[in-house]
């Protein structure tokens, strides 16, 4: 019988203890603290199947692209303009304008305005004599 009280004793223990981890209080949580910051990149999985690729290597003859490169390694000056003269060369003395800016464009009216007036004159010419006709049509 002391088994039997020894096995209830130790059952009710073992029951005593796990009801006791039930009850106490969950752990805090870990403070949170962020990982290494890793820019943002938009073409970080942009891929394109080798096929892909490989297909439009072949779309483009070889002379073609030797001439794009032969073009984009040529000396420019500035990009997209055509390449300056050497430096050793230097304009004519006389010219005109030599620092970049353009020369002013003198103050008058603008070019066909001199052509619009001729019309205009005109058809007053003839919008008068119409009223003459009718002011003469009016005292008869």
């Amino acid at each position: 019988m002391t088994d039997k009280k020894d096995e209830i004793i130790s059952a009710l223990e073992a029951r005593v203890a796990a009801l006791e981890e039930k009850g106490k209080p969950p752990e805090e949580p870990k403070p949170f603290v962020p990982g290494p910051y890793q820019r943002y990149d938009p073409t970080a999985n942009m891929r394109m199947p080798e096929s892909t690729l490989r297909e439009m290597c072949n779309a483009v003859p070889d002379h073609v692209m030797r001439g794009v490169m032969r073009d984009a390694r040529a000396p420019t000056g500035r990009p997209g303009m055509i390449p300056e003269q050497p430096s050793n060369v230097r304009p004519d003395s006389g010219a005109a304008n030599t620092s970049g800016w353009r020369d002013a464009t003198p103050i008058g009216p603008p070019p066909g305005v001199a052509q619009a007036d001729k019309l205009m004159d005109h058809q007053d010419k003839l919008d008068r004599a119409e009223l003459a006709q009718r002011l003469g049509a009016l005292k008869r």
